[in-house]
């Protein structure tokens, strides 16, 4: 089995278990950081929004050099709103890295991303990562991990892994479990990885199949298309066949005029790359993710990449707010609706659909975050829009509605599992699991409608002081649950177009939360806090003070603003309810009503009824 040259392996873990500062010492380990060179945490989290989150967000690879044998490293995300990624990761790979933290455990991910794996029949090599956690429990953990693999009806050959234990950001490991020693390196991995994941199959001297999996793009050299090739050998300048999902499409023939390989974590010009291997080339603009390059005599289209179904969708639109216009420099609704269409030829969890209006779009996905992350990547390309409230997607299962079920993962102090316990009730949530964690925590885990668990995240933080970490992930369908209980608040909604003043704010104040402070501008239509009762409040927001000639002591004219509360994205779009949007720019985000001017949303009120 040694002698293979090449090893294909993803890194595949519960978020923040360590994937990418384990790719980071291997990277180290095998020489790619120049003895000259700076080296950055998570290299492969280059991504502005990857590296401000703390998580990855898109799969990415890396090549590195041991004793002979090129290992291609392919670090996938750990939210689940991302599996999109780690299914096309997958398709790439003999085999996995699984990574589970010494103190947690298996994690909601690490059985999603197990059972994908498995799904795929690969072969799995575990770490058992931070051992030197002073909270630490290898002994639990083992025990843990086999019994995932049992839960999972793992084969008999792919519960006998080797396992290994790490302190990734040292670069320490030993096999087995054990404490690394403190002169220890990362070989006892490398040499695991060699020894278990198989080399990859295919016949070199057979027709040509490849795999697009991702794409990725070149100021020089145009779209870029990144895969494996599964049959045959690709060589730059051949000739071959691009073969599109539809069948109908004729083939597109031409030469390759470029094919590159991955070599550290740059990629170089190579040229060939055989069955089994990964590459990227250049010369096809029209690839897609999917596609198939191949022989173009003997043309003969793979399977095509099948993922989960999104479970939840919102509407994205052309800002049409007053202040539209004034902020951002891709405002139509043609501009969005390239955009988005960009993304889907990239993401393939990610889904459009028409709405009734030609300026709203539908976007759906795998969660919250994921929309999120979207919107955010186009506020910072210049985009203004408006978005509304992420609704669940519904399924029609033996005629009946179903909706998606959500598993939520809550590590909490143990001071608040009373409050996890009382804020899932009227959620229709059900706690299945609660066990004792580390340092005073506890693990809460729940099963609830998706819907349910909109806004909850953001009413976790506020309840326990920032201090919850909340993990889910998508469960399957249930039927339909009933209606679901709204935010307590009613909207505070701004009756007029102008300038906040701080006489107004200081006694709108005591009738609920303000979202703006004094100074900044305001109009009809447009949210400025949330009120203490459950219905809308119309009000002026930029009323001043009326002088008189009346002298008073200071102490009068004393005004003393709370500070407001600031509306993120994440925050906003699960804040808003069915009549109100999102406005997103690249230097503003507020919250207004669908219908600015009061009057119609009275009539649209009525109507309703």
């Amino acid at each position: 089995m040694t002698d293979s040259p090449f090893r294909n392996v993803a890194l595949v873990a519960h978020v923040d278990h360590g994937k990418t500062t384990l790719v980071d010492s291997m990277l180290a380990a095998t020489g790619v950081f120049g003895a000259h060179e700076k080296r950055v945490d998570r290299v492969l989290d280059s991504d502005d929004q990857e590296r401000e989150r703390g998580i990855t967000i898109l799969a990415k690879a890396a090549s590195v050099d041991w004793k002979g044998t090129r290992i291609n490293l392919v670090d996938t995300p750990g939210h689940a709103d991302f599996g999109g990624e780690v299914e096309r990761a997958l398709a790439l790979v003999d085999g996995i890295l699984l990574l589970v933290d010494a103190a947690e455990g298996p994690m909601p991910q690490t059985r999603y991303v197990l059972t994908k794996a498995l799904e795929a029949g690969l072969p799995a090599v575990v770490v058992i990562n931070k051992f030197d956690r002073p909270d630490a429990r290898p002994a639990d953990i083992v025990d843990e991990i086999y019994q995932l693999f049992l839960d999972l009806d793992a084969d008999d050959h792919h519960i006998e892994f080797p396992i290994v234990s790490a302190i990734a950001r040292e670069g320490r490991a030993v096999s087995g479990v054990a404490m690394p020693d403190a002169d220890a390196d990362l070989a006892p991995l490398l040499d695991a990885i060699v020894a278990t994941i198989p080399p990859a199959s295919g016949d070199p001297e057979a027709p040509l199949q490849a795999l697009v999996t991702n794409l990725d793009a070149s100021d020089y050299l145009g779209r870029l298309a990144i895969g494996r090739v599964v049959q045959g050998t690709l060589r730059g300048g051949d000739q071959v066949a691009l073969l599109h999902s539809n069948e109908e499409e004729q083939p597109i023939k031409r030469r390759l005029s470029q094919l590159m390989g991955f070599s550290g974590l740059d990629r170089v010009d190579v040229a060939e790359r055989t069955a089994g291997d990964l590459f990227v080339v250049a010369g096809f603009p029209e690839v897609e993710i999917g596609d198939t390059l191949a022989d173009p005599i003997d043309q003969k289209p793979l399977p095509r990449l099948v993922v989960d179904e999104p479970v939840l969708k919102m509407t994205l639109g052309v800002n049409t707010s007053p202040f539209a216009g004034g902020e951002g420099t891709l405002l139509t609704s043609r501009q969005i609706r390239e955009r988005l269409e960009r993304e889907v030829l990239g993401n393939v969890s990610i889904r459009l659909g028409a709405t009734s209006s030609p300026e709203m779009i539908e976007v759906a996905g795998r969660g919250e975050l994921q929309l999120a992350v979207l919107i955010e990547s186009m506020r910072r390309e210049g985009f203004a829009l408006q978005v509304s409230r992420p609704e669940v997607v519904i399924k029609e299962i033996d005629g009946t509605p179903h909706e998606p079920v959500e598993r939520a993962v809550v590590d909490v102090p143990d001071d608040y599992v009373g409050v996890i316990t009382q804020a899932a009730a009227p959620r229709k949530g059900s706690i299945v699991d609660l066990r004792p964690g580390d340092a005073g925590r506890t693990i809460v885990t729940l099963t609830a409608p998706a819907r349910g668990l909109l806004g909850f995240r953001s009413l976790l933080m506020t309840a326990t002081r920032g201090t919850a970490l909340i993990h889910q992930h998508h469960d399957g369908w249930i039927p339909w649950a009933g209606e679901m209980p709204q935010r307590a608040g009613g909207a505070m909604t701004a009756d007029r177009q102008g300038t906040s003043s701080a006489f107004a704010l200081d006694n709108l104040q005591k009738r609920g939360e303000l979202f703006i402070g004094p100074g900044e501008a305001v109009y009809e239509g447009m949210i400025i806090g949330e009120a203490s009762r459950p219905e809308e409040m119309v009000v002026n927001a930029v009323k001043a003070k009326q002088l008189t000639n009346i002298r008073t002591h200071a102490a009068d004219d004393a005004i003393n603003l709370a500070p407001a509360r600031e509306l993120t994205l994440e925050t906003g779009i699960e804040w808003i309810a069915e009549d109100e949007l999102v406005e997103v720019t690249p230097s503003s985000i507020r919250v207004r009503k669908r219908l600015l001017a009061e009057p119609d949303r009275r009539r649209a009120k009525k109507q309703a009824l």
